[in-house]
């Protein structure tokens, strides 16, 4: 009896680290093929509103970041902070890529905005007036609407994620 029910706790540890390795390989495959280290993002807050509200779940892909163009949606990281930003580019311009070196290719720089901000992200951008392409996490594809919420109920609540992985794990280890 105790071997029976050994080799069920065992299997059901079998089956939970099953799952969480598939959705970890369909996460990196999903990577892959849109070329995004963040294929999928939640939005945390209202600057986008009406058109992506906080909890909308984003696709982005980032096949080719220095063809990004007004008007396109992007998620963007300013160096040394943990959170990704949402927002439109409201500008593009070539810049020289050295004031010494004028063989270079020039760098494509943008510049964004948030559509519910008063204001552009110069000042979110750190020492940089303007982002560059390797800032860009991807270009918005797809968005499905208020999925994210989810995560940021777990996130913004520690004690209802412990409870809820407590109540799954206990729901697991009760006989069927």
């Amino acid at each position: 009896m105790l071997a029976s029910r050994l080799r069920r706790l065992l299997l059901q540890a079998q089956v939970i680290a099953l799952a969480m390795s598939s959705s970890a390989m369909a996460y990196t495959a999903l990577g892959l093929a849109t070329n995004c280290k963040s294929p999928i993002v939640v939005v945390l807050s209202g600057s986008m509103e009406p058109g992506i509200n906080r909890g909308d779940l984003l696709i982005l892909s980032n096949y080719a970041p220095q063809d990004y163009k007004n008007g396109d949606i992007t998620v963007y990281e300013v160096p040394g902070e943990a959170i990704p930003i949402v927002h439109r580019v409201v500008q593009t311009h070539l810049e020289p890529a050295s004031e010494t070196d004028l063989e270079s290719p020039p760098i494509l720089r943008f510049l964004t905005k948030g559509d519910n901000n008063d204001v552009d992200d110069v000042g979110l951008y750190k020492e940089r007036e303007r982002l560059e392409p390797r800032h860009v996490v991807g270009k918005v594809r797809g968005i499905i609407p208020l999925v994210g919420y989810v995560s940021i109920l777990f996130n913004e609540s520690p004690r209802l994620r412990y409870v809820l992985f407590c109540l799954m794990g206990l729901l697991s280890l009760l006989p069927k």
